[in-house]
């Protein structure tokens, strides 16, 4: 359900999604090879933290960690620890923040140093494909014009989309409805309306889009074992058009 009622909503909403943004940019200065995932998630809380927010992620349905980070194969919800990001790899992290009722949500993909073409052309078609769905969500289209934009991009590219893990809406609560499918037909689903808040994040695989979760019950990878990205932001629908919560 979606709970964006006034300005001042929206206002908590845009301070909750600066606070992600600024996580995003600490990592882009930070991610290089030799940076254990553990030493990222410590540097992303304590952001969170000296904000007065509250990482949305840990202790969400048992989940550890401020920050899911996934690395190459592992499409979402990877737990950080010691393991050391190697040149050539690319890694997804995922923040969220809450703070005065509200949460912003979004996801980055960054290269760490030097990385393939394909590697490199897949963290370029998918952060388009995000915002792509993003300019399909005004005031009177259908869910299923963002779902529709997002895999029209992707598959151009010879890339899949990921089916069993889809946005949401986001608001009181970190997940609300609807659920926001990155594939399927146009014009079909929910009418969007004003002041719907949405949080759009396209996971896309080099190869095939099958996933299986790991044996730790979070980590999700690719069936084929090859690369996959993730991108998201938090927006609200105004009158004016999506506005993106989620930057610095």
């Amino acid at each position: 359900m979606i709970e964006i009622k006034s300005q001042e909503d929206i206002r908590k909403m845009r301070e909750a999604g600066r606070i992600v943004g600024q996580v995003h940019e600490l990592m882009r200065q930070l991610v290089e090879p030799g940076v254990t995932t553990a030493m990222l998630n410590e540097k992303a809380e304590e952001l969170i933290l000296s904000h007065k927010a509250i990482p949305s992620f840990k202790g969400y349905g048992g989940f550890p960690a401020a920050l899911c980070i996934s690395i190459d194969d592992e499409v979402v919800h990877g737990i950080p620890g010691a393991r050391r990001l190697e040149e050539g790899s690319i890694v997804s992290i995922d923040a969220g923040a809450y703070l005065d009722g509200f949460h912003g949500d979004a996801a980055i993909s960054l290269p760490v140093g030097r990385v393939s073409e394909e590697k490199a052309l897949l963290l370029k078609v998918t952060e388009e494909s995000l915002h792509k769905g993003i300019e399909q969500a005004v005031a009177g289209a259908r869910l299923g014009d963002i779902s529709h934009a997002v895999q029209h991009h992707c598959e151009q590219y010879g890339f899949s989309v990921v089916r069993e893990y889809v946005g949401h809406g986001i608001g009181r609560h970190l997940h609300e409805d609807p659920q926001v499918p990155n594939y399927g037909p146009p014009h079909r689903g929910v009418r969007l309306q004003e002041n719907m808040a949405l949080a759009i994040e396209p996971m896309v695989n080099i190869g095939k889009a099958d996933v299986q979760v790991q044996s730790d019950g979070w980590t999700v990878k690719t069936a084929d074992g090859k690369a996959s990205a993730h991108f998201e932001h938090t927006i609200v629908i105004t009158a004016h058009g999506p506005e993106i919560m989620t930057i610095p």
